[in-house]
């Protein structure tokens, strides 16, 4: 459809970079599965043998680019950094099996799932949604994709992240509570999958505030690696 159909200037589509690529993979949504390692979800007051995975969104245009500094965002003083691995959906699917999930993922990433966590711990006592905590702006930094036929299909490997070289998260994404084909399978029978879908697979533990003027470094082994720094914003 031309823009001239459109009552306002339609925005410009999200994508991410694509390792060694000047290619962009289209984001359609970002899917994010919460409390996916035991040990976090332990420090956030969660018993992970009793709870099955569950799921929130944050919109498309919160993805940023590796390298791009981020405002401190308004309406919180309690900035939070989670480390990723992120899944690339390739293959439109609905009701997927577990043994087939794979065939559906185009490639693999490395993001920070950005957080305000007093708004968000505020809306989780009051049994309200968590997309003010979870969906502000420039709240998905995304390091550039790596295609499958380059990184395979990652079940173990390290997941880490630094604030200003301290170390603050480390572990490896074999602790999954939930795997990869798992949460593929898991989603797909509540919504039907497209091309251009990024999935958060959830963080390790040691999340924790980060500061203006700070900067995140975080990475998977064999899938790469994301530097973040953060601002104070004028607003």
């Amino acid at each position: 459809m031309s823009s001239d159909n459109y009552v306002i200037p339609p925005p410009p589509p999200a994508s991410v970079a694509i390792a060694g690529s000047q290619a962009r993979f289209p984001v359609r949504r970002i899917i994010c599965v919460g409390r996916n390692y035991a040990a976090h979800a332990r420090e956030m007051g969660r018993d992970p043998d009793r709870e099955p995975p569950f799921f929130f969104l944050k919109p498309a245009d919160t993805v940023v680019d590796d390298g791009t500094a981020v405002p401190y965002p308004p309406e919180t003083r309690n900035f939070h950094y989670e480390i990723e691995l992120v899944v690339a959906i390739g293959k439109d699917g609905a009701n997927i099996p577990v043994e087939r999930a794979l065939d559906h993922v185009w490639g693999y990433g490395v993001g920070i799932d950005l957080t305000r966590r007093d708004l968000q711990l505020q809306a989780r006592e009051q049994g309200r949604p968590w997309d003010w905590g979870k969906g502000f702006d420039h709240s998905a930094p995304i390091a550039p994709l790596r295609p499958v036929a380059e990184v395979g299909h990652p079940s173990s490997g390290r997941i880490w992240l630094s604030v200003d070289n301290a170390g603050k998260q480390d572990s490896d994404i074999a602790k999954l509570i939930w795997p990869v084909p798992d949460i593929i399978a898991i989603a797909s029978r509540s919504m039907t999958l497209k091309a251009g879908d990024l999935i958060m697979t959830g963080t390790p533990e040691g999340v924790g505030p980060v500061m203006p003027g700070e900067t995140m470094r975080g990475g998977v082994d064999g899938i790469g690696q994301i530097t973040i720094p953060v601002f104070a914003s004028a607003s």
